[in-house]
């Protein structure tokens, strides 16, 4: 049994109380095995010779007398003021007589120095107690009821389940920087020998869920040194120098087990850039992060403590905290690529029952832009989901199921909706693919659907043959045509739009405005930035958006957005009346089927001829600088593919001989 557990808490204080109190009774009316009874009787008891000792407490106004009988019974009675001294005498005089031979006693009033003690120290007592009750709740209970200062890392031993390399994937980069580390831990004379110095940090940053914890605990599951696992937010307390005092112990410790790691998660809890926010800084973390500053890079400087920081958010740390010195490497964790996310959900398929139809590699495919814990996700979801039908194999169609829960959300079988409203997003989400399916630049459409899932009422998924890095004007120009095509179907079919579109023209919006104001993809305004700050007023080091630009270009601005927005419903539209029939047959198969696939979709659309490439972008109005030729050579052919050189060869003019350009375009040609 647990005997700790049962005397943590609330329990071991009531105890205490508990026994308090009995002392105290206890030394107020110590325990006696007198029997109550009449003072008549042993008034006439005592007049009758029957008593052989006798005892009178003035205190408590009592008389205890012991018989002359076989068992020596003992009586108590009590008395009245005045009757004592009567008592007395009587006692006296049997005693004269003889006829009270154990004598008797009379007991004065008194104050004990313990009583006195007890009472004048037993209030300062409780409060004590009440303190320490309150402190040790706030601490998280245990035997930290006063460690504040104290360190609340975490020690990885041998017990701990171990995290290798072996189960990272699709962050080979950041692996090699930590393999780095370990090698010098483990053979640190290789490096010194040519006098090289090990990192004395290395900072992972990278969006949620790509590994940079897991990362982590392989390190300390290689390192074969002390590791010291800690949070940002356990160095900040309520009360101001804590979080420095815990800085401190913990490199006194991670020192005195040199050589040894520190991982801090989510370290820009405590090291955000010092005076953000309204009203100045925050003086607990403030603190927290001068010491923190002081013991990776101070006067006193000790080595063998490597310290591995992850965050979310290194915009907003501190830059005295990412100089070198300090945090040497700053190290990337990114979304993986595509052979990443292969290697992932191979680690992750370690031991799970796949069927035969089964390809992971597919399945890479089928999740772009995945992180590492989304890819984890589709696995565990689709284990689930084999489990909740008592299957024994995770077949293809399970994992497809999985990839729609984790992207949109579980099916909601339980919606009912009118036919009408079915029709219309049906006409919606088929404007998506035909428009998405005819133009040049968009992804290959993978799945069509009216079925709700999640918060969307049907959805159209498109998919990239490959990972994309860049996106051009032209494919930006195709994506927000796409994302109109279910408002512009309404619009064809219904003749008026639905609020169904509002997700659709929230995306499209913000893309049109970030060609404009971001990547200075319009003509009118040139290759400009417009507008400064994150609007974060807490986490970053500006006070909210500021405008660096005139009215005159805030409505030049707004002109660019709605023309780029005007121009896609435009093609839409085109792209929607010229094949107003292969629109209908989409919606009749979508209307039987609710779900139609890749393959399905691909053999509806066969009457449908793709748009040719188009670039109607001219940048400053301008031809191109007359450093380079506006004209592609063979060489140049060679090393663009076709689909390439069709996109630009109406700008730069037609491919002549090896080296030689091809001519300059007519005027009239953009």
């Amino acid at each position: 049994m647990d005997v700790k557990r049962y005397f943590r808490g609330p329990l071991l204080w009531i105890l205490l109380f508990g026994l308090m109190v009995a002392l105290v009774m206890w030394s107020v009316n110590p325990g006696r095995s007198y029997s109550q009874t009449d003072t008549s009787k042993v008034v006439q008891e005592i007049n009758a010779g029957q008593v052989h000792s006798a005892k009178v407490v003035d205190k408590d106004q009592k008389i205890e007398v012991t018989l002359n009988n076989a068992d020596k019974t003992r009586q108590q009675a009590s008395w009245v003021d005045g009757q004592g001294v009567q008592l007395q005498q009587q006692l006296q005089q049997q005693y004269n007589q003889g006829k009270l031979p154990g004598g008797y006693n009379v007991e004065v009033p008194k104050q004990s120095v313990f009583m006195s003690l007890l009472f004048s120290l037993l209030p300062i007592v409780v409060i004590v107690l009440i303190f320490l009750f309150i402190m040790n709740q706030m601490q998280g209970g245990g035997s930290r009821v006063m460690n504040f200062g104290k360190s609340k890392a975490k020690l990885i031993t041998k017990d701990t389940p171990k995290t290798t390399f072996a189960d990272v994937a699709g962050a080979d980069e950041a692996l090699e920087e930590l393999e780095e580390i370990k090698d010098f831990l483990q053979n640190p004379a290789k490096f010194q020998s040519i006098g090289a110095k090990i990192p004395k940090g290395v900072l992972l940053f990278g969006p949620p869920g790509t590994g940079k914890t897991l990362l982590a605990r392989a390190v300390a599951g290689e390192a074969g040194v002390p590791f010291y696992s800690i949070s940002g937010s356990d160095f900040v307390e309520m009360f101001v120098g804590v979080g420095a005092s815990r800085v401190r112990d913990l490199f006194e410790q991670a020192k005195a087990n040199a050589p040894s790691i520190i991982f801090i998660d989510e370290i820009d809890a405590v090291g955000r850039h010092r005076g953000a926010g309204l009203g100045g800084g925050h003086d607990e973390r403030e603190q927290t992060l001068n010491q923190l500053l002081v013991e990776m890079d101070g006067f006193d400087v000790k080595g063998g403590v490597i310290l591995i920081a992850a965050t979310n958010r290194p915009d907003i740390l501190d830059p005295a905290l990412l100089r070198p010195g300090r945090f040497d490497r700053q190290v990337t964790v990114d979304r993986p690529d595509l052979e990443g996310r292969k290697g992932i959900l191979r680690v992750h398929g370690r031991g799970k029952p796949f069927g035969p139809d089964v390809d992971l590699d597919v399945i890479a495919r089928r999740t772009p832009g995945f992180t590492g814990a989304d890819l984890a996700n589709v696995i565990n979801e689709a284990a689930l989901l084999t489990a909740r039908f008592d299957r024994k194999l995770i077949d293809m169609e399970t994992l497809e199921e999985s990839i729609d829960r984790v992207m949109a959300g579980p099916e909601r079988k339980t919606r009912v909706m009118s036919e009408k409203e079915k029709k219309i997003i049906a006409y919606h989400e088929g404007g998506h693919a035909l428009v998405a399916h005819a133009l040049p630049n968009s992804d290959p459409v993978h799945k069509v659907t009216i079925l709700p899932r999640g918060r969307a009422l049907g959805y159209t998924m498109t998919l990239p043959m490959e990972d994309k890095f860049l996106t051009t004007r032209s494919e930006m120009a195709d994506q927000l045509a796409m994302l109109l095509g279910g408002r512009t179907a309404e619009e064809l079919v219904f003749h008026e739009p639905t609020t169904g579109a509002a997700n659709d023209i929230e995306k499209a919006t913000s893309i049109a405005r970030n060609m404009v104001t971001e990547y200075g993809m319009s003509e009118r305004l040139g290759a400009r930035k417009f507008g400064t700050g994150q609007g974060e007023v807490f986490l970053g080091r500006e006070m909210g958006h500021e405008r660096d630009y005139s009215e005159d270009i805030a409505s030049a601005i707004d002109d660019e957005v709605r023309r780029l927005i005007e121009s896609a419903h435009d093609t839409a539209w085109e792209i929607l009346v010229e094949y107003r029939d292969v629109l209908d047959d989409l919606v009749v198969n979508l209307m039987e089927k609710e779900t139609l696939s890749k393959e399905m979709v691909l053999e509806i659309f066969a009457p449908i001829r793709k748009r040719p490439h188009q670039n109607s972008y001219t940048g400053y109005g301008k031809r191109l600088p007359s450093d380079r030729p506006p004209v592609l050579t063979a060489k140049e052919m060679a090393l663009l593919g076709p689909q390439d050189v069709a996109g630009l060869s109406k700008n730069n003019g037609q491919a002549a001989g090896d080296g030689e350009p091809a001519g300059e375009p007519s005027p009239g040609e953009s």
